[in-house]
């Protein structure tokens, strides 16, 4: 059974040491302890200027959330779309949306911080930063943005980076309030339709479906399989008559059931042609194909490439 590597905390600080040249225990955050839950900061220049231009953020789905601003000519690459930046980027990393970050100058500047979700949810009574627009499933969480915004949000990571090293009692309540402010920066971002936050029935079936399509998600073993395959599979789970979901979704995203469970799955299958060395055959299985040519012939009239050519 091969399993998917998910880059930890653990991972992300030994990488962090090797390309800063430091022990962990210096770059580790002062008066933090485990029931904060985990926070840091740091300098873009800082981290790359002793790794090669050619080195690349890892392509796979982090266990932490990370708010970059970056300064400098860059693309991020997503498992179906590339975006190029040629200024200024506000970048939102979760842990379900595996991307490449990939800097394209040498003169790469800006900040980012790290964070776990207990560190930003303090009791169960808040709202899951999954719950939060930014952080939703099927966004490309990635802005370019002009110097003047650039210039602000750089202040606030000056604000963070400048309250992460003193010894105010409060100071991690403080930051939680600085990054909360980071994260409308991202919102006020995204299109309108994305902040909808009508509570009706009908939007309420359509944010249970998408939730209940991104638990599917990650495959992480070529062993698992998925268990709900169909529109019927979905509206049976959420008791909803099948005509009812499909025209809710409609109305509301300009889709289909069965075609967003489509995008989804060639998404997924993306992600596992690329990130492991499964064969074809299970990954089909894996995505709950009965026979690999059905798999083959979905993964081609979806994206005009057999499996074997989008590997490739």
């Amino acid at each position: 059974m091969e399993k998917i590597a998910h880059a930890s905390l653990d991972d992300f600080y030994r990488e962090m040491s090797a390309k800063l040249g430091k022990d962990i225990e210096s770059i580790f955050p002062k008066g933090l302890h485990k029931d904060i839950g985990h926070f840091n900061v740091f300098d873009i220049a800082q981290t790359i200027e002793k790794v090669k231009m050619t080195s690349e953020m890892p392509y796979n789905r982090r266990k932490y959330y990370k708010i970059s601003l970056i300064r400098g000519k860059n693309r991020a690459e997503y498992a179906d779309k590339v975006i190029s930046i040629k200024q200024n980027a506000l970048l939102f990393a979760t842990p379900k949306v595996p991307y490449h970050w990939i800097p394209e100058e040498a003169n790469q500047a800006g900040s980012f911080c790290v964070f776990t979700e207990d560190f930003f949810i303090k009791n169960k009574s808040q709202t899951s930063l999954e719950d939060l627009p930014i952080f939703q499933p099927g966004n490309y969480p990635v802005f370019e943005i002009d110097d003047a915004l650039a210039n602000e949000i750089e202040e606030l990571f000056t604000k963070i980076k400048k309250e992460i090293t003193s010894d105010y009692i409060f100071k991690y309540d403080l930051i939680r309030n600085y990054v909360l402010e980071l994260i409308h920066y991202g919102q006020k971002l995204q299109p309108a339709t994305k902040l909808s936050t009508s509570n009706d029935a009908s939007l309420r079936v359509v944010s249970l479906f998408i939730e209940l399509l991104e638990r599917q998600f990650p495959i992480e073993s070529s062993d698992q399989r998925l268990q709900l395959k169909t529109a019927k599979d979905y509206a049976d789970r959420l008791a909803v008559h099948v005509n009812y979901l499909n025209k809710k979704l409609k109305e509301s995203t300009g889709k289909t059931t069965t075609e967003l469970i489509a995008e989804r799955l060639v998404q997924e299958a993306k992600i596992l042609l690329k990130q492991t060395q499964w064969n074809v055959s299970e990954i089909s299985y894996a995505l709950g194909f009965e026979e690999i040519a059905h798999f083959s012939n979905f993964f081609k009239r979806k994206t005009s490439f057999t499996p074997v050519e989008f590997r490739s």
